[in-house]
């Protein structure tokens, strides 16, 4: 498979550290909690909390709509919850993409019946090619219109979530 490159690292290290910076000024004085999606987001979720000047409180949660395939199945799993209370606290959920909008949408109600006191949504890449479910992230790194992304995180069958820079791979099912 032949990948070109799409975000490179000094990019994304800019834009993590504005996104840190607009986050600190947006949440002081609250007790905010990020909640990483896993595993795309964890990559983009270190970065992040390191460039956010507060106090914070650091979670994962799992989902799962695509498996080893290319393309979302739609049916969302939810196969990790967080493990702290949410009830009353400032959420912030960390994704690495927002594609179909499906599990952002989901994650997004999930966490208002658990009673959060705000829940917003900041995503590394707003891709909106395939979007199924309107959702607006509240902090957003790249909007990329198509092809199938890797790197920073960001996986095909669970390979090339280790490369630094973000790259379109080409033909990801041959």
């Amino acid at each position: 498979m032949t990948k070109k490159i799409v975000l490179s690292r000094e990019k994304i290290n800019k834009r993590v550290i504005e996104l840190g910076r607009i986050i600190s000024k947006d949440y002081q004085g609250k007790k905010l909690v990020l909640v990483g999606v896993l595993n795309g987001a964890f990559v983009f979720m270190a970065d992040l909390a390191r460039s956010i000047d507060l106090e914070v409180e650091i979670d994962f949660i799992r989902v799962a709509s695509y498996g080893h395939n290319s393309t979302s199945s739609g049916r969302i799993t939810l196969s990790k919850d967080t493990e702290l209370d949410l009830s009353g606290r400032d959420v912030l959920l960390v994704e690495d993409i927002i594609d179909t909008g499906r599990t952002i949408a989901f994650l997004k109600d999930y966490f208002g019946r658990q009673k959060a006191n705000s829940v917003k949504i900041c995503t590394l890449i707003d891709k909106t090619e395939r979007r199924e479910v309107e959702v607006k992230a509240d902090y957003g790194g790249f909007v990329v219109s198509e092809g199938f992304l890797v790197g920073y995180g960001l996986d095909f069958a669970g390979q090339y979530r280790q490369l630094p820079e973000i790259y379109h791979l080409e033909n990801p099912q041959g």
